[in-house]
């Protein structure tokens, strides 16, 4: 799957099959996080993946979490905020981001989870002081729901526009398409 093809059909998917996910496809997921790049070559990161169930309910008692329980696999992604205090969380950022087209590309759905309690995180899955965590990240198939209400809010949401959201020089400059007629 072409990168761009994958950043397309990427989903946060909160709907997860009861299936696990091979060992190879995970690997080859957190190698592709471990190439990303970060400041200094520092790469503050540490990624604890979560596939026991019980563990898995722990994490997920965030107040819109609830799904977290039912993803066969949960990374807990962490930034060590003593080897890269202005960084680590932009790096984490971009490790956790090759991990999400990875894990398209194979085949497989994730989501980015913010709504935990990071105290109750770090105490279940043992994070040392000196790392925060910054998300989690499940990962599994996902569960095609017949849900009218979700296919008809997919098919009215639109993305901004390119001179929306970027600008050409000055803020507020928008970005325009260049066109065979301007050239």
């Amino acid at each position: 799957m072409d990168v761009y093809d994958a950043v397309q059909e990427r989903r946060s998917i909160r709907a997860y099959q009861d299936k696990q996910v091979p060992r190879e496809k995970l690997e080859k997921i957190l190698e592709a996080a471990i190439l990303a790049p970060s400041a200094r070559n520092l790469e503050p990161w540490h990624f604890i993946v979560v596939t026991d169930s019980e563990k898995r309910k722990i994490l997920s008692k965030g107040r819109y979490a609830k799904f977290v329980a039912e993803a066969p696999v949960v990374v807990v992604a962490c930034g060590d905020k003593k080897a890269s205090p202005d960084w680590y969380a932009i790096d984490v950022a971009l490790a956790v981001e090759n991990m999400i087209l990875t894990a398209i590309g194979e085949g497989l759905s994730t989501c980015c989870v913010g709504s935990f309690n990071e105290a109750e995180v770090k105490t279940q899955v043992k994070v040392p002081e000196n790392f925060e965590v910054l998300l989690l990240l499940t990962i599994g198939y996902s569960l095609e729901k017949l849900n009218l209400e979700n296919k008809i809010l997919n098919l009215i949401r639109t993305r901004k526009t390119l001179s929306e959201v970027v600008s050409e020089e000055t803020f507020g400059t928008p970005m325009a398409p260049k066109t065979v007629a301007d050239i």
